[in-house]
């Protein structure tokens, strides 16, 4: 189920990056309207995308170190969104109210993931 969810975020984080150069669904750097969004915003969701994507075809512990990692770094991301509220998170990432809930979101979501979810043991067959 990790590796699955990994490629799930791995695809969803790779096409919000591209979409945020898409004129006509980015206008204004306003992603859908909602999310506020600039090109190194963009290039953080696809790092984010590919690295989830590798580690969700690669194995179930390695989707597990990045739902932690992952959720640590977008729940620290958050809270830096509610400091800074309307501006750029580091002085490089634009932020928005929507951005930060949407983080908070994605990093209870894969904090859980990493953390709670307990992979399937494979059935132990008795010796023949």
């Amino acid at each position: 189920m990790l590796k699955q969810a990994a490629v799930l975020f791995g695809i969803v984080f790779l096409a919000v990056g591209i979409l945020g150069f898409v004129p006509g669904i980015t206008n204004n750097q306003m992603l859908l309207g909602i999310f506020h969004v600039n090109a190194m915003h963009n290039v953080v969701h696809l790092i984010s995308g590919a690295v989830a994507l590798w580690a969700g075809l690669t194995s179930a512990g390695y989707a597990r170190t990045y739902f932690r990692v992952f959720g640590i770094v977008y729940g620290l991301v958050a809270l830096l969104g509610f400091y800074v509220g309307n501006g750029l998170l580091l002085g490089l990432i634009s932020n928005n109210a929507a951005d930060t809930w949407l983080h908070v979101l994605i990093a209870v979501v894969a904090l859980v993931l990493g953390f709670a979810v307990k992979e399937a043991s494979p059935a132990v067959r008795p010796a023949t």
